[in-house]
């Protein structure tokens, strides 16, 4: 069954100091099971909606921004409240044109399914993968098939990209 989600998408952080907006659809949603997720998110994974870089516009506040090392090596960024420390999105440097939009910010969360998992070698060992997963034990080389995957659950409509993507 194929959702339907209309644009733009809106979230924000914990306590409100920072709000967004996305004007084009998300590229794909996957879980990452790396350490770094796991400590950012303070959970088993993180739940990344994969967005172009320019589509993101905050509309209340301003973000701060951290680095640091990601586990495959890579110079990582995250705009995160400076008043609660809620991450929004991160980025790498230098840039691939995408963000990794922390969809627990969204306010609707309920359509965002993960179209796959990485990282699934630091994953905690009780977490249950579903038969059919698409599964990376470290980065992916290839997002394609989590990409088709989350491209045919869901379709989004209104704002001024949905209908050129």
């Amino acid at each position: 069954m194929t959702q339907k989600v209309t644009l733009p998408l809106t979230g924000g952080c914990q306590c409100g100091a920072l709000r967004y907006r996305v004007t084009s659809p998300p590229v794909m949603s996957y879980a990452c099971h790396c350490t770094n997720c796991q400590c950012i998110s303070g959970s088993a994974f993180g739940l990344v909606a994969g967005i172009k870089e320019g589509s993101l516009e905050f509309t209340t506040g301003k973000p701060e921004r951290v680095t640091w090392q990601s586990d495959a090596g890579n110079e990582r960024y995250g705009s995160y409240c400076v008043a609660c420390g809620c991450r929004i999105a991160h980025g790498q440097t230098p840039s691939i044109g995408l963000l990794s939009l922390r969809a627990g910010t969204l306010d609707d969360r309920s359509w965002i399914v993960p179209a796959g998992h990485t990282w699934t070698r630091s994953a905690q060992p009780w977490f249950q993968f579903e038969d059919d997963a698409i599964l990376w034990k470290e980065q992916p080389t290839d997002y394609v098939p989590i990409i088709q995957r989350f491209q045919a659950s869901v379709t989004f409509e209104g704002g001024p990209q949905a209908d050129a993507e």
